[in-house]
């Protein structure tokens, strides 16, 4: 599987950075999921939880609000506050 890089920077440092298979954010419109090539796109983003799946590993970060613009570099997160919430393996 192609891997799509991702950053999830808050206010006070950057949280996370690196190459994942998925991503599932909290889209002001609805929840959305971001693979590998997915088609551009920018969107506010709502109070939720941010997901990163990456093989068998899952991490999450409870974010309040912020942004997210989908490049055909991969994925940024610009979140009001953000802080990790779990760290867990799919089953």
């Amino acid at each position: 599987m192609a891997k799509l890089h991702f950053s999830l920077v808050a206010p006070e440092r950057q949280l996370f950075s690196g190459e994942v298979d998925q991503v599932d954010a909290p889209g002001a419109e609805g929840d959305f999921g971001v693979l590998a090539g997915h088609a551009p796109f920018m969107t506010t983003l709502r109070e939720g939880i941010v997901t990163i799946t990456d093989g068998t590993t899952r991490r999450a970060f409870s974010i309040q609000g912020g942004f997210a613009d989908v490049t055909g570099e991969g994925l940024t997160i610009l979140a009001e506050q953000a802080v990790e919430a779990e760290v867990s393996a799919v089953h």
